[in-house]
């Protein structure tokens, strides 16, 4: 069944334009015996009032259903382009897809909202030859605006600006719908699959400072689409298959003979691999060997796969270590498990005439690409190139996504774009149906503002920053004389909430495709847009009800039963910024920069700020400093605060403390 409203709409227009055909006809028949038109045109005029009012009623229901609450939160902007988009249509039919341009206010005096569409849609008229000012354009838009819930008033100015005032009742309704409910996501039109392809070390090496970016950025991605309620995948696409093992393997054998029977003590994978690098380099026996240990391995004998196994096992576990500290959920699927796939993939390309022979290799051109993809080696391997193939066919045919995000560093992607160019050639996907993205991400420098690197000019191992991080964070907690005060559980809780806190949001707030410095005196500063000012202010706005002596279930009853009276121009300012939540995680979604959620939170937080600097939430006696008066409404403000700013917290990947 469509929607009632829709089909109402439709029968009514077809009949406007039969009553106006039938009008012309009428007028151009001077004839008076000519009473069979006016006849038909009578009862068309009867059926379309009947219609106006069916549909009056319709809207009308439509309306309560929407003032009855979902326990959702409403995206404000997205309602205000509904209204807009409406009255747009309306005021312009002669317009295909005319421009919808809803935005907030920058400046409030001039009201919370601003309708820009005027001004465009003046110059798409003027290119069908009509000269109409933009001002009778958004003068015209208001006079089209529906009922509605949300707006107050409307005014035009500048050129063709229409400021928006919303109703204030109805946003503070809004605030008591999201402190009965808790922070809800808008409702989803449909469920649909995302995987996520982030992290992904390399077995046998260390996970450095380029994989933190990745991990982070892919947690958080996740984290997003999961609370908005799809379906996440959290793929890591190890690098657990290749020639290297073969000299891994050979080396192996040499160093620990029984490693079949007992367990080899490699603690340094690091070492082992620089090890059997340098030997692979200067020794040709044992390059030979490892050549032979590569086609073994590749043809699963059972003592080279349990070699195999072993060295990914360590690997595995100093992973877990890193994706511990962070709290990282991810499933591994590395290069090997698409290893059976791959014959099948080239096989397909080649049945369809797409492959091209190059001196013995196999190559694929897509179209709009200048780099070809190699699908197969001159020595009949296999490589990156087609494993990646491989893994998208296998996520688009058996994981059945909808939206598949590849989060690497932006060094990658030309080989995404071609990867693809290739599979929208051979027909797997249509980009307007599937959405297949590469989310890139700059470097991590130095404070030189060269590439991070430790002073010997090695790459920085992951655990060692870890390590770092938490305790230059204790430090910062006892200079602060935290330790005084915390128990030493409460101690440890706030150093690691600190310290990974701050090296997640250091990444997270800077824009991913720019490249970005890493230092712990920035992080760790608890002034200005940084996790550790965060995490303070939340855990002080959390106080003010704790140190009111206001329990949690005060403030529950408080929220069913108080208004959340929006008068002063500060409660004002927080309530709407508290609303914004959700056009912000839509903007994220598009876009997928989680710098803009940050940007959010820092605002809220000194949005919040101002409010409890100008507004009295707890008033208390100066002499005794007992309680006086507890200004409710206000509470539920520091509440709605606080719990948009958890949610925020959640969605980056960051715990914070009760207690700090």
């Amino acid at each position: 069944m469509g929607d009632p409203v829709s089909e109402y709409t439709a029968r009514l227009q077809q009949q406007e334009r039969e009553i106006q055909s039938l009008s012309a006809e009428i007028e151009s028949l001077k004839n008076p015996q000519n009473l069979n038109a006016s006849a038909r045109l009578e009862e068309l005029r009867e059926e379309n009032a009947k219609l106006k009012y069916r549909l009056n009623i319709l809207k009308r229901g439509l309306q309560e259903e929407r003032t009855h609450w979902s326990k959702s939160m409403m995206n404000i902007n997205q309602r205000l382009q509904e209204i807009f988009g409406e009255a747009i249509r309306a005021a312009c039919p002669e317009l295909d897809n005319p421009p919808l341009a809803v935005a907030p206010n920058q400046q409030a005096k001039f009201g919370d909202y601003q309708c820009n569409s005027a001004m465009a849609m003046a110059q798409m008229l003027k290119a069908k030859g009509l000269k109409i000012n933009p001002r009778e354009i958004a003068e015209k838009i208001i006079q089209n605006l529906p009922d509605n819930e949300l707006i107050q008033k409307t005014e035009i100015a500048g050129p063709g600006f229409i400021n928006i005032h919303l109703k204030r009742g109805y946003v503070s309704k809004l605030l008591s719908n999201l402190l009965i409910n808790g922070v809800q996501p808008p409702p989803l039109a449909s469920k649909k699959k995302v995987v996520v392809d982030f992290s992904s070390p390399n077995i046998a090496k260390e996970m450095h400072v380029g994989h933190l970016r990745s991990t982070i950025i892919g947690e958080s991605t996740c984290r997003l689409f999961e609370f908005l309620g799809y379906d996440v995948l959290r793929l890591n696409h190890v690098g657990d298959w290749g020639t290297q093992f073969g000299m891994l393997i050979a080396h192996l054998q040499d160093k620990f003979p029984d490693y079949l029977t007992v367990s080899p003590p490699i603690g340094d994978l690091q070492a082992f691999y620089k090890e059997s690098k340098k030997r692979f380099d200067e020794e040709e026996e044992f390059k030979k060997r490892a050549y032979q240990c590569v086609v073994k391995l590749q043809s699963k004998e059972p003592d080279f796969i349990k070699g195999w196994n072993l060295i990914c096992d360590v690997s595995r576990k100093e992973f877990q270590r890193v994706y511990d500290c962070l709290d990282i959920k991810i499933i591994e699927r590395g290069e090997s498990y698409y290893q059976n796939m791959m014959t099948k993939v080239v096989k397909e390309f080649e049945e369809k005439g797409f492959v091209q022979l190059d001196e013995g290799r196999k190559i694929v051109f897509a179209p709009g690409q200048s780099i070809p993809l190699t699908v197969v080696k001159s020595d009949g391997g296999y490589t990156y190139d087609t494993s990646d193939l491989a893994a998208l066919h296998h996520r688009i045919f058996e994981e059945n996504a909808d939206i598949i995000i590849y989060i690497t560093d932006s060094g990658q992607a030309t080989h995404f774009q071609v990867v693809f160019a290739a599979a929208q050639m051979i027909g797997w996907y249509n980009p307007e149906v599937t959405r297949v993205e590469h989310a890139g991400f700059g470097v991590v420098l130095g404070e030189d503002k060269k590439k991070f690197k430790t002073r010997s000019g090695d790459t920085v191992r992951l655990m060692d920053l870890l390590e770092e991080g938490l305790k230059r964070s204790m430090d910062k907690l006892k200079e602060k004389e935290r330790d005084k005060v915390l128990t030493p559980e409460e101690l440890t809780k706030a150093q690691r909430s600190v310290a990974f806190g701050c090296i997640k949001y250091a990444d997270l707030s800077h824009n991913r495709i720019n490249d970005y410095v890493f230092s712990f005196d920035k992080m760790l500063d608890d002034r200005g847009n940084t996790a550790a000012y965060l995490l303070y202010a939340f855990t002080r706005i959390r106080s003010i009800a704790r140190l009111a002596n206001i329990d949690e279930a005060t403030l529950k009853k408080a929220a069913e039963t108080t208004e959340v009276l929006l008068d002063h121009d500060k409660e004002w300012k927080l309530g709407k910024c508290i609303l914004r939540f959700p056009e912000i995680l839509q903007k994220i979604l598009d876009d997928l920069l989680l710098h803009t959620l940050c940007d959010y939170l820092y605002e809220l937080a000194t949005t919040f700020t101002e409010f409890y600097d100008s507004c009295y939430c707890v008033e208390k006696d100066r002499q005794t400093g007992e309680v006086v008066k507890v200004n409710m409404w206000r509470m539920l403000l520091c509440e709605a605060t606080a719990a948009i700013m958890a949610k925020c917290f959640d969605i980056l990947g960051i715990n914070p403390v009760e207690r700090m």
